[in-house]
This record gives structure tokens, sequence and C-alpha cells, in this order.
């Protein structure tokens, strides 16, 4: 159901009921409207409907009966959510052509998981972080939409929400596994009275990986105590705690990861090995009209990743955040305000060795990380017409960046940032659940410890690059409902970005270092889902995206588009069958592939691949499934890691391409009781 993607059979109706009620007080009443989704789901659903631009709710059941090992399994059908696989765990993810030359971890996008951020206070992350295996269900905000959970980057903000004791009571197990030795486990347990409620949830993850060298292992916990002090206030404490082992596959060339997509790069044993802890507070306290929340959190991480050099990182990070959210009337007429600020503080040591095959040899750098990043934020909304919302709103970002290099300390830097992002927006019902919105606003990236501690091409040593944040002004118009057979989300974006931070996988005499401030590009595009309930036993999901990213007017590529992303891109999956027993065939088509290098003088072919989904409740609780996937064995460039000119690369450095999965057959059992 790729509207909201909120699990089967929710409807929007009676989600967009909520919103044209004569206050907002009394939303959360209305949406109790609602049965066929949990609680949680149904509230973060009712969100949605009340946001004028892109954003939708995953849930769970959307993915429960796949192996969803990554962000890429669990957001496959959410519109406007690019994704494709590398090797293992490691994927691309992007929202709006968030961070798309970024070849590695992940840039332009803020995740959270249970509304606190797991990116570091410099912004950059390691998705890796989240499983899909323990999300209640994901809340995907794109672009300015989410200046509500503190995001004002480009790509916008992921948020994975976890259950609780009082969404998930009871045992629940999971087995599954196949192709490539893979195996994976999961255990929980939830339990709640009249004083609280527990939730914990212990996974284990094995596999060889489809490529060579590309063995994984990881074992997490995650688990909350939530406690009710009083009538009105609620406090809940989160653990999460995780070891990733993983064996990097690389890059291929053309030939290979065509002819030989199981091969993988062995050199220096290249790996990212991630052990890392987050634990958080959450009080809420309930207001007559709204609500106040606030808490803190803190996150340690190790990062031990033999690449072209070892990089050991360890980094250590705070952060504290409140909220309030009104809701009412003046005058008579539905007015909501919500207020809100986040601060995090991060530090971290940074040392980089020479790679003696995937152990630390001589030392080549060292450096000492602090950064703060500090968002703060309001939204006003009124409706002065019944079916008429406006909302404005603003987020003020407070940056501050040092890099003290303790081999060469004239290398040393520090930068400090300030910008504010404004932005406007329009919901207008003219008919229940038919909604149409428009937004005009603002977004700032400013740059982490990536892009400004990088190795300059002047001296090829580790030094503070100054970069500028990267800034854009993003216009959108889309329509969301229900009518008859067709549920549907649609959208169309133009941002105008100045400073777009992007990297060249190739030194140019002109650039200071790999990553650089461009002058001005333009990201615009079709974010669509449509969903078709054929008969009682037939559904059809569908997603597509066209994606127009380009420079212009750039004195050395004049208008070419920027590589990466392909211009079209297609997901389908048609539902025979009920609850009980039901086969899915579905479809990812690429009718034509993307740009390789900023020159425009390369570009991968397109590919189309099958794949096929069951699952059957041998009884109640209990459920088999099958995941088969590429079946008819596609060989195809999945993903790429952008470069100047592909032209002018010599044979050895073509290793650039990353292929699509290979066959591979999965299943699974899942038990409840």
């Amino acid at each position: 159901m790729p509207v909201f993607s909120v699990s089967r059979g929710v409807s929007l109706c009676a989600l967009a009921c909520s919103l044209s009620a004569p206050a907002l007080a009394e939303e959360a009443e209305q949406s109790r409207i609602i049965v066929t989704a949990s609680p949680v789901v149904e509230e973060a659903a009712a969100k949605v409907v009340r946001t004028p631009g892109g954003v939708d709710v995953v849930s769970a059941g959307d993915f429960e009966d796949r192996l969803a090992i990554s962000l890429r399994d669990a957001l496959s059908f959410s519109p406007g959510v690019y994704t494709q696989p590398r090797f293992g765990q490691e994927v691309r993810i992007s929202i709006r052509g968030s961070g798309l030359s970024r070849g590695y971890h992940m840039r332009g996008l803020t995740l959270l998981q249970d509304g606190i951020p797991i990116n570091m206070a410099d912004d950059n992350g390691d998705f890796q972080e989240l499983d899909p295996q323990v999300f209640q269900h994901l809340e995907v905000y794109r672009g300015g939409n989410a200046l509500r959970l503190g995001g004002s980057t480009l790509g916008g903000a992921i948020n994975a929400v976890t259950p609780t004791g009082r969404t998930a009571p009871g045992v629940e197990m999971r087995v599954d596994g196949g192709s490539f030795d893979t195996l994976r486990a999961k255990a929980a347990y939830g339990h709640a009275d009249a004083r609280g409620d527990a939730w914990a949830a212990v996974t284990a993850d094995r596999s060889d990986g489809d490529r060579d060298h590309g063995r994984r292992r990881a074992l997490r916990f995650n688990g909350n105590v939530g406690l009710k002090l009083s009538e009105r206030v609620e406090t809940r404490f989160c653990a999460s705690v995780q070891t990733i082992r993983q064996k990097l596959s690389g890059a291929l060339n053309e030939s290979d990861a065509l002819d030989h997509p199981a091969k993988g790069n062995f050199t220096g044993d290249q790996a990212r090995n991630i052990d890392s802890i987050r634990l958080q507070n959450r009080t809420t306290v309930a207001l007559d009209g709204g609500e106040l929340a606030f808490g803190v959190y803190y996150n340690a991480k190790a990062l031990d990743h033999p690449i072209y050099q070892v990089v050991d990182q360890k980094s250590e990070d705070r952060g504290v955040f409140a909220s309030l959210d009104l809701a009412g009337d003046l005058g008579g007429i539905p007015v909501g305000l919500t207020l809100g600020t986040q601060a995090r503080f991060g530090q971290g040591r940074f040392r980089q060795f020479v790679n003696a095959n995937g152990r630390a040899g001589a030392p080549t750098s060292y450096q000492k990380a602090r950064a703060q990043t500090i968002n703060s934020y309001g939204e006003a909304r009124i409706a002065p017409l019944a079916g008429l919302w406006l909302i404005a709103g603003g987020i003020y970002t407070h940056g501050e960046r040092r890099l003290d290099n303790r081999f060469a300390p004239a290398r040393s830097g520090d930068a400090s940032f300030d910008a504010f992002a404004p932005k406007f927006g329009l919901l207008v019902e003219p008919a229940q659940a038919v909604q149409f919105y428009a937004n005009y606003s603002r977004s700032v990236e400013l740059p982490g410890f990536i892009e400004l501690g990088q190795t300059q091409f002047d001296t090829l040593a580790v030094g503070f690059v100054p970069l500028q944040p990267q800034k854009a002004w993003t216009a959108e118009v889309g329509t969301r409902g229900t009518l008859g057979i067709a549920r549907w989300d649609i959208g169309i974006y133009r941002a105008d970005l100045r400073g777009e931070m992007l990297q060249y996988g190739a030194g140019d005499s002109a650039i200071p270092a790999a990553t650089f401030n461009a002058g001005r590009t333009r990201h615009q595009g079709v974010e669509a889902g449509l969903d078709l309930t054929l008969t009682p036993w037939a559904t059809l999901r569908q997603v597509y995206q066209y994606s127009d990213f380009r420079f212009r007017g750039d004195a050395q590529f004049g208008n070419n588009r920027l590589p990466v992303a392909p211009r079209h891109f297609y997901r389908a999956e048609l539902k025979l069958g009920t609850e009980r027993l039901s086969i899915s065939p579905a479809v990812e088509w690429l009718p034509q592939g993307a740009w390789v290098d900023y020159a425009n003088t390369k570009r991968v072919g397109d590919y189309a691949t099958l794949n096929l989904g069951a699952q059957a409740e041998v009884r109640k609780g209990l459920t088999l499934f099958l995941d088969a996937r590429n079946l008819t064995g596609e060989r195809a460039v999945g993903d790429i890691s952008a470069v100047v000119d592909y032209s002018k690369l010599t044979p050895a450095s073509r290793a650039i391409f990353y292929p699509i999965e290979r066959r591979a057959l999965y299943g699974g059992l899942r038990a409840r009781f």
C-alpha cells in the first residue's frame, strides 16, 4: 500500500477524517476510527495526513515476510526513497538526490531510532546500526517535511520506531535464512501492567554474502522500559547495543560486474566493523490540548575500518531534546503549534594507518574531532476554512566543527555555521479522503568530518579543508487519497541548490580535495505510489521515481546530468490471495541506466528483475514465508561510485561498479504467542 505503506487495509478515508475535525484537540480521538492497524501505527499515520508534503509510514507488516537485512528491504515501496544494493547490508539510500556523490557511508539524511538521531553530531552516519527486524514501523519525512523531527537536510529524515511492552506484548520468535549460508534469528518479549511496560529483543545475523569477501556477522540488542509516574507523566528508558562485522566486497570494473558478479576484492582485507551502544530517556507530559516531551541520550561507537588505509575511530555523542505540541482553537478557528530543539555534542579520536592486509601498519594520520549541532524549530498551523490548513515554520541550525591534527598541527582547523531554513505550506481537502498539498522550504546541510578532514591533492596529506554548507530552496506539490479501487501518493518537487557537496573519484587540479562545493545544481523529479485493489484477493502496489539531477551553467560541465541516479525507476508487486495464504510476484525495472561520470561520457545499462514472495499462516500466530530474488539471474550494475570523466580513466581505476543482487532463495518462520 504505497500511499502511506501502513499495514494492509488501513483506510486513508479514516485518517483524513481526523484532518477535517473542528479542532486539532479532537484529532487523537477521531483517529481511533482506524481498527486494522496497531494504535501506534494509527497515530503515526494520522500525523501523515496533517503534513503538507511528502511523508509516509511503513508498517513492519509490509516487509515481515521477506529477508529484511537493511533499509533497502524495508523501504522498497516507500515513494521517493531510492535504494540500491552494493553488497550485504551495504546499500545506497538517497531521497531527492541526497548524498548521491558519496560512494560510502551516508550523508544528507537524518536517521533516528525512536526519535533520537543515530547520526553523529557532525551529521554523518552508518545505517547498518538500524535493524529492520526490530522495527514496529518507519516514518519517512522527505525533504523539508522533516522539520518536526529536527531535520534540515535536502533528503529529510527517517525515524525507525521500535515496539514497547504495550504495543507488542507476549513472545515473538523468528528464524529465516537460505542462499549464501544466510541465517538470522530473533527473540523478543513484551510485558505491560498498570505501572509500566517493558520490551526487549535479541537478533543475530550471519551470511557469506552473494559476493566473495562479503561475509558478515551481527549481534544486536534493543530494549526499552516505560514507567507511568502519574496519569499524565510517563518516562521511558531505551537501550540499543550492536556488534557488527562486515567484510567489504568492494567495487568492480564493468566487465566483472556483468560477467562475474560473485567476484569480490580481497586486497587489503577491507572491512567495516562496528561496536556501538545507545542509551536514551524520554519523558512525556500530557497537557490539556497538547504534550510536552523532553529527554537526553548518549551514543558511543567504535569503528574499525580497513579500506585504502586502516581507519580507527572512537566517538561519543551526547544530546538533549525537548518539544511542545499544542492544539486547540482560536476564536473558533482550529490552530496548532509545535516548538522544539535538539542539541547534539560529539567528540572523537580519528586515526589512520597503513593497511597491512587488514591490520594497522605505520600511522599516517591522527586527528581529534569535536562537533556540535543545535537545531531549534517551530511550526504554526491554522485552518481558516473547513478543509484548508495553512502552515508556516522554520528551523534554525547552529553547527561547530573542530579538527585538531596531532601529526601536523598546521593542518588543523575549525568552522562555525549558522543558518535559518523557513517553510511555508498549505493542505487542501476538497473531498473526503482526497488531499492536495504544496510547500516551499529551504534546506541546509552542514559539512561533516569526512568532508572537512580530507586528503588534499596538493600535498596528499590529511588536513582541514574549509567547505560551505549546502543550501537549497525546494518547491513541492502533490496529492494523496483514496477513490474507488485506487489509493495514491504523488508528489512533484524542484530543488535549486547552491554549494552542493559533490565528490570526485579522481583528482582535478582545479579542486583542492575530493569533496568540494559545486556552483548551481538542480534536483527535480516525481515521487509516486499507486495501490490498486483489483479484487478482494488481488492487490497491485507500485512506486515510480523520475529523477532529473543536473548542473546549471557549470564552467566545466555545463548542464550535464549528475551521475548515479537513473532518470526512471519502477517497482511493482501483485499480491494474490488472502492474509492466510498468498503469493506475490514482483518486478523491479530500470528502463535506462544512470550516468557514471560528471562529463556524461559513460552510462550503465538497463535491467529488470523478477522476484517472488509467498506466505502461509499455518495456524494463528504461526506463519511460514518465502522470499525469492532475481529469479531470472539478471546481471546488471546496481550502484556506481561517481567519477569526473570515465573516458580518461586508466583500466586499473575503472573499478567503480556494484552488481545487483544475484539469484537467491530465502525462507523463514514467524511465531507470536
